[in-house]
């Protein structure tokens, strides 16, 4: 009788348990990120900066896929380049956007893996990525002193936005993408 009882108290708890919700804002920004996964989107260029024509001028597609719940994998492509890889990760203390570049054989770019972490909550549908001191560092050592103030955004607003954005002094560039359409290619 008494083995029954933990049973049934068991199966009882057991279907009480639910999976948690995202929790706060950038537990919901990762899992709107989820929730786009294998998905394929056209953006365009919404920044009228002239250092931008080349890309405005080109099919800017976003791919994301690798995904988990603590790490998005989104190749971006600018015309034929497919160069690009943004890469946002829950970390312990925030979310974390790092840019994976790579040369058309595979090989890694001088400038790779530079971003930076949130310093803030952001919100749910927006997480800002001040660059780190690895970036800074990088970008000192290889000619780019200019983007050491760096200042990355990414935002997700669903069935509507995806926007990727970086800011620093003189300079913003802002790609959005259609989240209402999604394209096989």
């Amino acid at each position: 009788m008494k083995t029954a009882l933990i049973a049934a108290v068991a199966v009882l708890l057991s279907a009480c348990a639910t999976t948690s919700a995202p929790s706060g804002p950038q537990d919901v920004f990762m899992s709107r990120l989820n929730a786009l996964c294998g998905q394929r989107f056209e953006g365009r260029v919404v920044t009228t900066d002239a250092a931008d024509a080349s890309f405005a001028s080109q099919r800017l597609l976003m791919h994301v896929r690798d995904c988990s719940p603590g790490e998005v994998r989104i190749p971006f492509s600018v015309g034929e380049d497919r160069s690009r890889v943004w890469i946002v990760t829950r970390t312990a203390g925030g979310v974390r956007l790092k840019h994976d570049h790579r040369h058309e054989d595979g090989t890694v770019d001088v400038l790779h893996m530079y971003g930076g972490d949130t310093a803030s909550l952001g919100t749910a549908e927006r997480q800002e990525f001040p660059v780190d001191a690895f970036s800074i560092a990088l970008f000192n050592a290889n000619a780019a002193a200019v983007s050491t103030t760096n200042v990355w955004a990414v935002e997700v607003h669903p069935d509507r936005m995806f926007a990727y954005e970086l800011r620093r002094a003189n300079r913003h560039f802002r790609v959005e993408f259609d989240l209402t359409r999604p394209v096989a290619e």
